[in-house]
């Protein structure tokens, strides 16, 4: 991994306030029950802050944005249309910048959007135009895998590096929720958690093997990857395209079923590479911070010591979750604190990167932390 940017809107909206401007700008304040609820989740969601595409004006103009009745998904994609490249193209730029080649160096581009996409051609061709990418670059879209999508999008270029020489892959993860806000239904709690949880964002990475010296700097080396997906848990996690957007469904169970299990899927990625399974506490932790209850689970499932997961903790208290995007912001977090004299470094150069997505699909990669990029 040669180089990270990430982006966010210019909507910043405070959790501490959320409750208050959601139930105002869905006309919904009647329902003081309720209300009461959501500020309770803000409270215990370990979330200070996030950024958001919509704003209350934007959803003013746009009522059946609100209305479960009137079909929305044209307006929604009509929105998201110029708003899902331009905000992808801000993180790549950074990340080209940051990595000091030219754009036209670009061989692959990958783009992941867990829900805020549909039609071809697609963002994937919008994002290389505003970059200036050469005709020949290698376009692969990604849609609808949640919170694991950055994994995903990540274990995809690693293997496209790997097996063409010269590549460089540009990987780019983009969410505006706008597809997926609704008003509160008095039926779905799960609705009411994800309108507290999720933010808008992107992250990029470019990925390459062969680093050019005194051009290209390392960050990561992204050593093995792997997924796995827990039987029975199809219905756990789901993104489906309706009239209405997206609907998001989420079981309570989830927090449950990673206690049980992310154990053994650890287990199973780190003894190819050999490393033991037996003190986790030695590696680095870029996990995808699902939410506050995730984190904590795996803090109990795998042991982990407190501190070993605050890159993805001050990343979800500052942006929230933004699905795939969100572990790119925890790989600079992660990258920002080896480098910072002020903050203690992580302990040991090997490290985990890990995310969840529908199916229940565990996506994990062995990183080794290298070179300048990291530890200088």
């Amino acid at each position: 991994m040669l180089a990270i940017g990430t982006s966010n809107p210019m909507n910043c909206v405070r959790q501490n306030e959320y409750a208050d401007w959601y139930f105002r700008v869905t006309k919904r304040d009647h329902l003081g029950k309720w209300k009461d609820k959501m500020k309770r989740i803000c409270e215990k969601s370990g979330i200070r802050k996030r950024y958001l595409h919509h704003t209350e004006k934007m959803i003013h103009g746009h009522p059946e944005l609100l209305d479960p009745t009137l079909p929305s998904l044209r307006t929604r994609l009509g929105i998201t249309e110029d708003a899902v490249p331009e905000l992808a193209a801000a993180a790549a730029t950074k990340a080209i910048a940051q990595w000091g080649r030219p754009a036209g160096d670009i061989t692959h581009l990958i783009v992941n959007s867990a829900n805020s996409v549909a039609g071809s051609p697609g963002a994937d061709l919008r994002v290389a135009a505003l970059l200036g990418l050469q005709p020949s670059v290698q376009r692969t879209m990604l849609c609808l895998h949640g919170c694991s999508g950055g994994c995903l999008a990540l274990r995809l270029a690693k293997d496209l590096a790997e097996n063409n020489i010269g590549a460089r892959v540009l990987v780019v993860c983009v969410e505006v929720f706008v597809l997926c806000f609704r008003g509160p239904d008095a039926t779905r709690l799960d609705e009411l958690v994800a309108m507290t949880l999720f933010g808008d964002g992107a992250g990029a990475a470019i990925v390459g093997t062969g680093p050019v010296n005194a051009v290209e700097r390392p960050i990561f080396h992204m050593v093995s990857a792997s997924q796995a997906t827990l039987p029975g848990t199809e219905n756990v996690v789901e993104l489906k395209i309706s009239e209405n957007g997206v609907d998001f469904e989420m079981s309570s169970v989830l927090p449950k079923l990673v206690r049980e299990n992310i154990k053994q899927c650890l287990v199973n990625t780190l003894a190819p590479v050999g490393l033991a399974s037996d003190d986790l506490n030695g590696l680095f932790w870029a996990a995808h911070p699902g939410g506050r209850a995730i984190l904590d689970s795996y803090e109990t499932a795998l042991g982990l010591e407190p501190g070993k997961l605050a890159a993805s903790r001050r990343v979800l208290s500052e942006y929230g979750n933004m699905f795939g995007a969100t572990i790119f912001f925890v790989l600079d977090e992660m990258r920002r604190r080896h480098r910072s004299c002020n903050e203690e470094r992580e302990k040991g150069e090997w490290g985990v990167m890990l995310g969840l997505g529908p199916g229940i699909s565990v996506e994990m990669m062995v990183l080794h932390a290298v070179g300048t990029g990291v530890e200088d």
